[in-house]
Formats: C-alpha cells, structure tokens, sequence
C-alpha cells in the first residue's frame, strides 16, 4: 500500500507538459508537422515585395509576379483567406490602369519625342504650374508610367501572395507578447479583406439562386447592406470573444523595467530608421549596417522585456524548422542579390525611356529571382479538400 501511495505522489510531482504538446511516446500529427511557420511566408513574400522595388525593369517584375503566382498556385490551402491573392491581383490591375490614365490625362515629368496623340488642354492659372490637364502624350511618358506602376504592381501581388499562404490567426499566436496587442489589430485588418470577399460571394450566390439580379448598382447596392451588416455582427462578437479571453490586461512590472523597454524599444527603432537611411544612401554606406545592426539588437531586446507585461499562453505553437529557413533564405537571396545587381549594372535593372530602348532580360538576375520558386518545392502540398458526394467507409 505504501510503494502505491509514493508512486502515486512521485506522479503528482512529474512536470506536467506544456498545454497542446502531445505526450512523450505519442505522434505529433500529420496535419501538424505539416504546416509551415506563417512568418516564413510573410519573409518570404516581403523579400520578393524588396527585389520588386529595386528595379524597374518590366521583364524581371513580370517574373518576380510569375514566381510569386506559381508559388501561390501550388501551395496556398483551401481556406476562405487564401482566397484574397485574386482580389490583390485586380487591384494590381487597376493601380495600373491608373497610373497609366494619370499619365494621359495629367501629363508626365518625363519629355519625350514620340508623340502618340494629343488631348484638349485645359488651361490653369498661374499658381498651378507644373500641373497640366490635357496636351501631347508621349510613348516616352506613357512607357514611365507603365515601369512605375509595374512595379507597385508587383509589391501588392507579393503581399497578396503572404496573405494567401500564412494564416493569420497563426501568424498572431507566433508574434512576441510586448507586440500582442498590434498584432491583434494588424490581424483583424488583415482579415477584413479576406471576410469581406466571401461574404460578397455567398450573397450574390444566393441571390441568384433566388433568380435575383447580382450585377449592376442595383445589385452593388442590395449586396453591400448585408455585408456591411455582417461586418458590424463579426465586428461585436471579436469585441466580446477578445473581453472574454482577457485582450488587453498585463501584468504588474516594475518602473524600472518599463522605463528600459520603452528606452531599448525607441532606441532601437530610431536606429533601424538611421541604419536603413545609411544603406540607401550613398553616403551612409560605411555606418548603415552596424547602426541598423545594433538597432535590430536594441529594439529585440526591448521586445523581449516588454513580453513580460502580457500575460498570454501558446497553445500547439508552430515550430521554426528546416523549411521555415530554407523559406525565409530563398526570399532573402532573391532580394540580396538583386540589390548586388543594381549596384554592379543600374542600367539592366533600371532600363531607360529616354531615348526609348526596349528592355533586355538580364541573365543572372532573372536566375536569381528563379530561386523564389524554392518553396514550391520544399514546402508540403495544401491538403486535399474532401468530395462531400464520396460516403465515408466503414
């Protein structure tokens, strides 16, 4: 009786395993081992979003796109989220269209001699010079215009390509608690857009089931009360699902400790802004990457004691594996590399509208944005969405 009592204290005294972790002996699952860290993704696709603003050549950002969609294509789930990289993609377009429609009707700064056409110009007063509304288009202007937007282009689709790939209810469980309470409103504003879509989608679905017209202003403006309607719903059950798990309550933390994080946190933020000055400029080359170093380290640290107020745990937290680097360093080289290229040779990178000249594909850049294609090669397959007309077997 007493070896079964003491065997039953030394069980109550064994450490009991973190909340979510699966005991020792039993296989974590599948699906679990399967999914990748959602900061890999972000990295990943923000490191593609650098390489684009780095050129404006029109060859190297229609691949940088192209990589980005393959990659999209073959790896993003079959979730309602991930189904807001086409709604980024149309408003690529129309931040295209735009663009190249200010610079029809407002002229552009670049002279050019290629006359296409010419527009009635409106004239202006005296205190709106520089500013035109109408006159000569020139294919230098218009070929200006379409290199910039591209290029913004290309940004939006690579944060569209991280919205389609990282969840964003993971992706707020892996941040450090000191940046809890702003990743809960970057997360929530982040999911507005995904929400929204399938919203959209299921009423129009539903209104023409009901042989209802879903197209036109009268359908936009049938459509759009529902929506707005849900979105207050969802807005005050998030409201009373954050005050029920306690958002927004911290710890008790001495003054000191605050007074050193919001020093080591400010610090290193005014650092990093320096440090990222001094790289993109010339002048600043030699102190650029110590000081942005030591600002990375400071503002870490900083985070690092301002954990400590936020009391949160982490249930089944995603691992940082293998993949997660191999991930992470192919956007990274993407995005190194293209920089080496815009210093050794600007004008492959940059090509020139005056005189016009036609682009050309430079070769070793263009393989460098190929390595981004890395994680459609190293990362899991999404899983099979179930067929509902399949019965299940016994």
């Amino acid at each position: 009786m007493r070896e079964a009592r003491g065997s039953g204290r030394a069980g109550l005294a064994r450490p009991r395993p973190e909340r979510g972790t699966p005991p020792a002996g039993v296989p974590v699952p599948r699906a679990r081992r399967a999914q990748l860290h959602p900061g890999a993704w972000w990295l990943w696709a923000l490191a593609l979003g650098t390489a684009a603003t780095r050129t404006t050549n029109p060859l190297l950002l229609a691949l940088l796109i192209t990589v980005s969609g393959y990659v999209v294509a073959v790896r993003r789930p079959h979730t309602p989220w991930a189904r807001s990289y086409g709604a980024f993609v149309k408003l690529a377009a129309a931040v295209l269209l735009l663009r190249l429609a200010f610079a029809v009707f407002l002229g552009s700064p670049i002279p050019g001699t290629h006359t296409l056409f010419t527009l009635p110009e409106v004239p202006l007063p005296d205190w709106a010079q520089g500013i035109r509304l109408g006159g000569r288009v020139t294919a230098e202007g218009l070929t200006f215009a379409l290199y910039d937007a591209l290029r913004l282009a290309a940004l939006l689709i690579c944060v569209g390509a991280a919205n389609a790939l990282a969840s964003p209810s993971r992706l707020l469980k892996s941040l450090p608690g000191a940046l809890y309470e702003l990743g809960v409103a970057v997360v929530v504003a982040l999911t507005f857009a995904p929400n929204l879509i399938a919203d959209v989608r299921r009423l129009r679905a539903a209104r023409r089931l009901r042989g209802r017209p879903d197209k036109g202003v009268r359908g936009l403006v049938q459509v759009g009360l529902p929506v707005l309607e849900g979105a207050l719903e969802r807005s005050v059950s998030l409201a009373a699902a954050m005050d029920a798990r306690g958002y927004g309550r911290t710890a008790e933390v001495p003054p000191a400790v605050r007074r050193t994080t919001a020093a080591l946190t400010l610090g290193g933020l005014l650092g990093v802004c320096a440090g990222t000055y001094g790289l993109l400029t010339a002048e600043g080359g030699g102190y650029g990457l110590p000081v942005l170093l030591a600002g990375l380290a400071s503002a870490l640290a900083g985070l690092r004691l301002g954990g400590r107020r936020t009391l949160r745990t982490r249930y089944r937290p995603d691992p940082w594996d293998a993949r997660a680097w191999l991930v992470s360093a192919s956007g990274a080289a993407v995005a190194a590399l293209l920089i080496l290229a815009g210093s050794l040779d600007p004008g492959a990178l940059r090509p020139g509208v005056v005189p016009l000249e036609p682009p050309t594909l430079p070769l070793w850049p263009a393989a460098a944005v190929l390595v981004g294609l890395l994680p459609a090669f190293v990362t899991p397959a999404p899983e099979a969405v179930p067929d509902p007309r399949k019965e299940p077997t016994t």
